[in-house]
C-alpha cells in the first residue's frame, strides 16, 4: 500500500502540485510500525485529483476528500465506489482550513489553501499532524509532533478545548492512542477531556461504539478503560461498567479484588488477535453484579446476576447500535459463562448441547479468562477442553435418527407434542441409548404412546 500511496504523491508532484503522506501513517512509519492505511494531503482540488486518477471517487468531496483506488491493474476507469471494496484505497485530501463545527463533527465551511502548514492546524493531535515527502524521505513538522513522539505524549494541536469541541469523538481517540502507543496524555489535554467528558454523548452512538471496540481489540484494553475511568468518559459512555468500581466480591472466589479489578484483569489477558464479541463479553460478563450485590450471612452474593447482566447488556447493545449478530453472540457468552461450574455434573446430552453452542471456542476462552483473572483454578476449563477435543463432531451433532415426517408415518398427529418427543429422542441419542431409526421409533412409541 505504501508503494501505491507514494505513486499517488509522485503523480501529483509531476503535475505541479504539492503532495505528502500525512497523519497516522507517518506516525506509524516513524515508530517502525506497519500502517493499516495511508492518507495523502495535496494542494490539488478534488476535481483535479479525480481528473488525474480516473479510478477515484469523492466520498467527502465537499470537505476536499477523494478516495483513489489502485484496483486490478492500477488506475483504469472512472470509479463509482463499489469496485474499490476489493482493492487498495488511499484517501487524498486537499489542503484546507475548517471554519465552525456547529454539529460537533463536520466543519460548517471549508476553505482550500495552498499552505500545508495551515492544513495541519485543523488536525487532532501533534503526533497525527506530521507530513512526509516519501520520495525524499523528508518530514515536515509544523506542530511539534516528532518531539511528542520522542516524549511519548498525546497533545492536541492548538487549544485542547477548541479541538475537542470541533469533534467530541477526539476525546475517545486521545484515550485510544494513549493506550495503544503507551503514551501519556498531556496535562492540558487531559484536563480538557475531564471538563468536556459530559459532552461525549453528543457524538453518534455508532461512532462511540466503534472507538470502544477498537480499544477492546487493539491489545491494550485494560489501560484504555483505566484512562476512560480517570477522564470521566467511562461514566458517560458505559455507566453500567463504571458502576463496577468498589463492588466487593467474596475473597474465597475472587482474591484479586472488586468487580472492576476483576474485569480489568480479563481485559489485560485478552488474546491477540481478539474477536470483538469475545472482548465485549469479557467487559460485560459481570455487568449484572453491581445491581444484584448483597451481603448474606455466609458471604457476598450476586443472586441472578447472569440474567440481570444479559438484560443490561441488551440495553447497551440497543443504545450503541450493535448488529443483531454481534448482540446475540455477546449475550450468549454472558448468559452461559457460569454454566462451566456444572460441566462435570451435566448429563451427556446436556454437555453435548453445551459444547455445540455457536462459536463455543469463545465460550471456553471467556471461562479461561474468568478463571485466571480470579482464583486461577483451570480444572473445569481443562475438563471441558478435553471433552471437546476427544468427542468426534458426529457425536456432538449427530444426524437425527427420525424426523417429524417419520412420526406422522407412525401415526402421530402433528402438534406441540412433536417438539417434546423429538427433544427426548435427541437426548437419548446423545447419551448413546439409541443408535438406529428402529430404536428411535420403538422409544417414541414406548415413552409417548399413541
Amino acid at each position: 500500500m505504501k508503494d501505491f500511496a507514494t505513486q499517488i504523491v509522485r503523480t501529483l508532484q509531476q503535475a505541479g502540485h504539492q503532495a505528502y503522506l500525512v497523519g497516522g501513517c507517518v506516525r506509524d512509519l516513524l515508530l517502525g510500525r506497519e500502517p493499516t492505511d495511508y492518507d495523502v494531503a495535496t494542494d490539488a482540488t478534488p476535481d483535479q485529483v479525480m481528473r488525474m486518477f480516473p479510478r477515484s471517487y469523492g466520498v467527502g468531496a465537499k470537505f476536499g476528500v477523494v478516495l483513489v483506488s489502485e484496483g486490478e491493474g492500477g488506475a483504469a476507469q472512472t470509479g463509482t465506489g463499489d469496485e474499490a471494496n476489493n482493492s487498495t484505497v488511499v484517501e487524498v485530501a486537499t489542503f484546507r482550513s475548517d471554519m465552525g463545527y456547529s454539529d460537533g463533527r463536520h466543519p460548517d465551511q471549508v476553505r482550500y489553501t495552498k499552505d500545508p502548514k495551515e492544513d495541519v492546524q485543523r488536525r487532532d493531535f501533534t503526533i497525527n499532524g506530521l507530513l512526509l515527502e516519501p520520495l525524499k524521505n523528508e518530514v515536515l513538522d509544523f506542530v511539534g509532533g516528532q518531539a511528542d513522539i520522542k516524549a511519548s505524549i498525546i497533545r492536541t494541536i492548538g487549544e485542547p478545548g477548541h479541538r475537542f469541541r470541533e469533534d467530541k469523538l477526539r476525546m475517545l481517540r486521545a484515550v485510544r492512542f494513549a493506550a495503544r502507543l503507551g503514551y501519556t496524555i498531556h496535562p492540558a489535554t487531559f484536563d480538557a477531556i475531564k471538563r468536556l467528558a459530559p459532552e461525549i454523548n453528543q457524538v453518534s452512538h455508532e461512532r462511540i461504539r466503534e472507538e470502544l471496540s477498537k480499544m477492546l481489540t487493539e491489545g491494550h484494553s485494560r489501560v484504555a478503560f483505566e484512562l476512560l475511568q480517570e477522564t470521566g468518559l467511562l461514566q458517560q459512555v458505559l455507566p453500567e461498567v463504571a458502576a463496577m468500581r468498589g463492588v466487593q466480591q467474596p475473597p474465597q472466589f475472587h482474591p484479586e479484588g472488586d468487580v472492576w479489578i476483576h474485569t480489568l484483569l480479563l481485559l489485560e489477558n485478552l488474546p491477540q488477535p481478539c474477536p470483538k464479541t469475545l472482548a465485549w463479553a469479557a467487559l460485560l460478563h459481570d455487568v449484572g453484579k453491581p445491581p444484584t450485590f448483597r451481603v448474606a450471612p455466609d458471604r457476598i452474593r450476586f443472586d441472578g446476576h447472569v440474567d440481570v447482566g444479559v438484560k443490561m447488556a441488551v440495553q447497551i447493545f440497543r443504545r450503541l447500535r450493535f448488529s443483531n449478530h454481534e448482540a446475540e453472540q455477546i449475550s450468549a457468552l454472558i448468559a452461559n459463562h457460569m454454566r462451566f461450574a456444572d460441566v462435570q455434573r451435566m448429563k451427556e446430552s446436556t454437555l453435548k448441547r453445551f459444547l455445540r453452542l455457536p462459536h463455543f471456542e469463545q465460550h471456553l476462552e471467556l471461562h479461561r479468562l474468568d478463571c485466571i483473572s480470579a482464583h486461577g483454578d483451570l480444572s473445569l476449563y481443562d475438563f471441558t477442553r478435553e471433552k471437546l477435543t476427544s468427542m468426534p463432531e458426529e457425536q456432538i451433532r449427530p444426524a437425527p435418527l427420525i424426523t417429524g415426517n417419520d412420526l406422522i408415518s407412525a401415526g402421530y398427529k402433528p402438534g406441540p407434542s412433536f417438539k417434546e418427543i423429538l427433544s427426548a429422542l435427541e437426548d437419548a441419542q446423545l447419551e448413546g441409548r439409541l443408535h438406529t431409526k428402529e430404536d428411535a421409533l420403538e422409544f417414541a412409541q414406548r415413552e409417548f404412546p399413541l
